[in-house]
């Protein structure tokens, strides 16, 4: 069992990553105000000591814990500690992202700090409710101190309680900007889903100071070990830290692997960019890192394995438990110094010969996702232009057995990834990877594009449309409703839609997603369609639909075909307006049915 510790963005990423494992977790907060959808978690509110802590721990038999909370909740951190301690449990420190420090902003220490050294006439102190025991003292100098705080009742008493007119309290409010009249402004160095950056911003509109205590030590030395992939066993137990989410999902999988039925993998433009920083590493630094870190496109920071070669360096992809051919290649990475930088596809990566990509045919298939990562990453390690070559040396062989062929990229497999990560069986991933099919059969100068759910059906749609180019035939595995809009969106002018009897009959009772995890056969639909086209026929011994088949006479197989066909248009015609949409019906002999 896990216990998470939010109140914050942080918590609320962590949150959504730990629901999906569809398992029970506990969520803590300190006041329960957040409101965070929770559908396998279970809320717990109310501070926490040690004892309370371990307590809780024992009772709900807890094998990790995760801090997400505020990085300056220093009291909490260290109970977590302490805990961890006693319990010899495992710690996610999930940290937040912090920009380089400005060196126009006064930087202070503590609370005590800022006491000495704002002397201004007015300030506006974003730090939150618990800090104004702190900085009453300022008052006593002459300053004017206004509060921002939270709308909350309890954080109102709070201020309240410490002697604070109601006249000096102003109001967080969630996208507002700060309208309080006031020379400086005080900020907690609280990151990127603090708000640093914009109130910085506004503050300097507005030609106000801008004072910032640090954020407390500890947390800097966390944030250090996120970018060396630290992991840490003292005698406050392991610590690991992350930045984000896809971070937190692979480090939970790593310390409690039965608590994702299924983990994550990482792309090739990951592999690939980890093989380059490597390489780099060792050419301008000497060094050999087992792991080197690579920062994701959004943002966050992860460790990935990596091996070096005679001139190159290499990782080794990982799917996780995605169902990926390319699982276990060795992608290489050669850097060399250059008059300018550039990215040069080697052995093993194909070449675009089709427009409807990110580059031109004849550019190596390395989208531009994969590209700005390997730029960005090899960038924070060396300050000189260079070129660094990618190769997979067995991914000639393995692209024959991708999407690249109907593609039309030839010679070698993509390196690819828009996140960097590749979550198991992830819809999302499969549905971007209809949506290129369908972009390059649009660009292939055909108004019609065939869909089709795989290869038997394709096989028997290209003879029927033998004209049509190679990428006018799109499989959509599952998702016809998401193929259909895609074809929609991108303005084609015809629509042919071959469906086989199995998810014909579950797109004819409405489910545009036929996936068996989520639908199965409704079998007294189907006997609903069988007495429409007046077939009698008794299905109870049938367990799947395509033994219809043999089932039927003859002579009631056109309209049985076309009662299925009408009830499949009735929900795929409104998702393509403006197109003309045929549906054909494919018997397991490769006989079509259409109206």
């Amino acid at each position: 069992m896990i216990l998470l510790f939010g109140g914050t963005t942080e918590g609320r990423k962590a949150v959504e990553v730990l629901e999906k494992a569809g398992k029970v977790f506990y969520y803590s907060t300190k006041t329960g105000e957040q409101q965070v959808p929770l559908h396998h978690g279970v809320a717990v509110s109310g501070a926490m000591d040690v004892a309370a802590m371990t307590t809780f721990c024992r009772e709900h038999d807890i094998a990790l814990l995760i801090d997400a909370a505020h990085p300056f909740a220093e009291q909490l951190h260290q109970t977590v500690a302490e805990v961890a301690q006693a319990m010899s449990a495992p710690v996610i420190r999930y940290e937040r992202i912090f920009p380089e420090r400005d060196s126009d902003i006064v930087w202070l220490d503590d609370y005590a700090a800022a006491v000495r050294e704002i002397n201004e006439p007015t300030l506006l102190a974003t730090t939150g409710v618990q800090s104004i025991v702190h900085l009453k003292p300022l008052e006593e100098k002459g300053v004017k101190v206004f509060y921002r705080i939270l709308p909350r009742e309890s954080s109102i008493e709070l201020a309240m309680q410490a002697g604070i007119a109601r006249e000096q309290l102003c109001y967080y409010e969630e996208g507002d900007t700060l309208n309080v009249d006031a020379s400086a402004i005080l900020l907690k160095e609280s990151g990127m889903s603090g708000g640093f950056a914009e109130k910085v911003a506004a503050a300097r509109a507005l030609g106000m100071k801008i004072y910032a205590l640090k954020r407390p030590q500890w947390s800097m030395v966390n944030a250090e070990g996120v970018a060396s992939g630290q992991r840490e066993r003292s005698g406050n137990g392991q610590w690991s830290m992350v930045n984000g989410p896809h971070g937190l999902r692979r480090m939970v999988e790593q310390l409690l692997p039965e608590f994702f039925p299924l983990h994550s993998g990482l792309t090739t433009g990951t592999c690939a960019t980890a093989a380059a920083v490597a390489a780099a590493e060792r050419l301008f630094h000497g060094v050999q890192p087992g792991q080197v870190a690579v920062v994701l496109p959004n943002g966050e920071t992860i460790m990935v394995a990596v091996g070096y070669g005679e001139d190159y360096a290499y990782c080794i992809k990982e799917a996780g438990d995605d169902p990926d051919v390319t699982d276990g290649l060795e992608i290489r990475a050669t850097v060399k110094q250059a008059n300018s930088f550039e990215i040069i596809g080697g052995e093993g990566i194909g070449r675009f010969t089709l427009p409807g990509f990110d580059f031109p045919p004849g550019e190596a298939a390395i989208n531009k996702a994969p590209r700005e990562m390997i730029r960005e990453n090899v960038e924070r390690v060396v300050s000189e232009s260079v070129s660094v070559r990618v190769s997979v040396p067995q991914g000639e062989s393995i692209a024959r057995r991708t999407f690249n062929p109907r593609l039309g990229i030839e010679g070698g497999i993509s390196i690819i990834g828009v996140s960097g990560i590749v979550e198991p069986f992830s819809e999302e991933a499969f549905i971007l990877s209809i949506r290129k099919c369908m972009e390059v059969a649009r660009a292939s100068d055909s108004d019609s594009v065939v869909i089709n759910s795989g290869a038997k059906s394709e096989g028997f749609l290209r003879m029927r449309y033998p004209d049509l180019p190679p990428q006018a035939f799109v499989q959509y595995g599952n998702y016809i409703g998401e193929t259909l809009q895609i074809a929609s969106e991108l303005g084609f002018a015809r629509v042919v839609l071959g469906v086989m009897l199995g998810k014909a009959v579950k797109l004819a009772a409405g489910h545009l997603d036929t996936h068996s995890r989520h639908h199965t056969m409704d079998k007294t639909f189907v006997q609903a369609l069988l007495c429409e086209a007046h077939c009698r026929v008794d299905i109870s011994g049938i367990t799947l639909a395509r033994e219809l088949w043999g089932m039927l006479p003859a002579d009631r197989l056109p309209e049985f075909a076309r009662t299925v066909i009408n009830h499949c248009a009735v929900h795929c015609r409104p998702l393509l307006p403006h197109g003309e949409l045929t549906i054909l019906l494919i018997d397991d002999e490769g006989k079509i049915y259409e109206i």
